[in-house]
C-alpha cells in the first residue's frame, strides 16, 4: 500500500499525543466536541455556476463550470481523477482575496455535473480538445490571459493542454503534486487502493466524515464543499454492505468523543437511516474503469512540461517526489518549485492558503496581475 498511498493521500505525519487519552485506546482524529460533517453549498466559495455547451459535428456536450472574479487574467482550474471543481472552492476565495484575477473551475469530462455523450473516452488528448473547446465556447476568439493550474490528472491534461497550443493565450503553468516518476511508479498498485476505498456510503455526511478521518482530505472545510462533487445518490436501490464496515468503524471511533454528553451516537444513526433509505451515496466515476489511460496522462509528461515555453510552476507535497527530469529541469532554473510540507495529496484542499499565497507571488513576480487586500509577496528560496 506504500506507493498508492505516498501518490494520494501523501505521507501523513505522526499524530501527537491527544490529552487525556491513554496510550493503546483509540486515537482520536480531533477535538472532544462533535464536528459537523454536514455539506457545504458551492455558492459559499464561487460566485456563480455555468454549463458550457460544446457543439460539434456529432452533438453537444455540456461541461459544468464555477466561477469567481469579474477582471484580471483567468486562473483555469483542473481537479484530479474521481474529483470535481469543488475541489478548489476554498483555494478559490484565498486566491481572490490576495489578487486581482477570474476563476473558471471546470468539471472534466466523466466528473462532476459534467455531461457528454462519450464518457468512457478520458484519454489526455480529449480532456485537452474539451478544454480548449470550453474556453472557446467562452470567450471567442480572443480570450483573455489564461493560466492553467492542474492538480494531479488535472495538471497532466494542463501539461497536454498547454503543448498542444491549444489555448493561444496562455500566460503560464502550475502542476500539483503530479510528478512522472512517482505517478508511473504507484499505477501498479492504484487498482489495490481503489478497491481498499468503501463502495457506498449510507449518506453526505459519512461520506465527508470517512474522506477526512481516512486522510484523503485534511482539511474538513474543503472536504464539506468538494466531497459532494465526488459521489452522487445511488440511482436505485442498493445493498449498502459495501460501506458497513468503513461506518461502522467511524461509528465506534466517535463514540469515544460522545460519551460525555451530546447527541448519541445511536439517536444519530436511526437519523441517517430515515433520511436516505435504501438510497446510499456511491463515487459518481469508476475510476478503476480508466486504467487504460492512465499511462498516457503521464508517461513523458516530465519532458513535455519542460518544454512549454511559458513560465512555470511545479508545487509538491514533498520534495521525494521529483524525478530525474524535473531535478534537472529545476537546477537549471527552467520552472519555479515550492514544497508544501504536512499535506496530503490534495495539497490545495489541504492547505488552500499556503498554494494561495505560491500562486498569488508567482503571478504578481511575473507582472502577470497586482496584488489587493494589502496582500504581500513571500518569494520562495527556489
Amino acid at each position: 500500500m506504500a506507493l498508492e498511498k505516498q501518490l494520494h493521500l501523501g505521507r501523513l505525519p505522526p499524530r501527537p499525543p491527544v490529552p487525556g487519552v491513554q496510550s493503546g485506546s483509540k486515537m482520536r482524529m480531533g477535538p472532544g466536541r462533535k464536528r459537523d460533517f454536514s455539506p457545504v453549498p458551492w455558492s459559499q466559495y464561487f460566485e456563480s455556476m455555468d454549463d458550457v455547451v460544446v457543439e460539434n459535428e456529432t452533438g453537444k456536450d455540456t461541461f459544468r463550470i464555477y466561477r469567481s472574479g469579474s477582471e484580471g487574467p483567468v486562473l483555469l482550474l483542473l481537479h484530479g481523477g474521481g474529483h470535481s471543481a469543488l475541489s478548489w472552492a476554498v483555494f478559490t476565495s484565498a486566491i481572490t482575496s490576495r489578487v486581482r484575477c477570474r476563476i473558471v473551475a471546470l468539471d472534466l469530462r466523466g466528473h462532476g455535473e459534467t455531461k457528454v455523450r462519450n464518457t468512457e473516452d478520458l484519454s489526455a488528448g480529449t480532456m485537452a480538445k474539451d478544454v480548449g473547446n470550453v474556453v472557446e465556447a467562452l470567450y471567442g476568439d480572443l480570450p483573455p490571459p489564461i493560466m492553467l493550474i492542474g492538480h494531479s490528472m488535472g495538471g497532466a491534461i494542463a501539461v497536454h493542454t498547454a503543448a498542444a497550443n491549444l489555448l493561444p493565450s496562455l500566460l503560464g503553468l502550475c502542476m500539483i503534486d503530479v510528478v512522472e516518476g512517482t505517478a508511473m511508479d504507484a499505477l501498479n498498485s492504484m487498482q489495490n487502493f481503489l478497491r481498499s476505498r468503501p463502495k457506498t456510503f449510507k449518506s453526505l455526511e459519512s461520506a465527508i466524515e470517512w474522506s477526512v478521518k481516512s486522510g484523503q482530505i485534511r482539511n474538513l472545510e474543503s472536504a464539506r464543499v468538494s466531497m459532494v462533487g465526488q459521489v452522487k445518490q445511488c440511482e436505485e436501490s442498493a445493498s449498502p454492505e459495501g460501506s458497513k464496515a468503513i461506518i461502522e468503524g467511524i461509528i465506534e471511533e466517535e463514540e469515544e468523543e460522545e460519551e460525555e454528553g451530546g447527541q448519541s451516537i445511536n439517536k444519530r444513526k436511526k437519523e441517517d437511516d430515515t433520511e436516505t433509505k435504501d438510497r446510499p451515496y456511491t463515487w459518481r466515476i469508476e475510476l478503476a474503469k480508466t486504467e487504460k489511460y492512465w499511462e498516457g496522462w503521464f508517461r513523458g509528461l516530465s519532458n513535455l512540461f519542460l518544454s512549454c515555453p511559458i513560465p512555470k510552476q511545479l508545487l509538491l507535497a514533498g520534495v521525494d517526489r521529483l524525478d530525474k527530469d524535473l531535478t534537472i529541469g529545476q537546477m537549471q532554473g527552467k520552472f519555479q518549485m515550492q514544497v508544501l510540507p504536512q499535506c496530503g495529496h490534495a495539497v490545495h484542499e489541504d492547505a488552500p492558503d499556503k498554494v494561495a499565497e505560491a500562486v498569488a507571488t508567482f503571478l504578481i513576480r511575473h507582472k502577470f496581475t497586482e496584488p489587493v487586500g494589502g496582500f504581500q509577496c513571500v518569494f520562495p528560496a527556489c
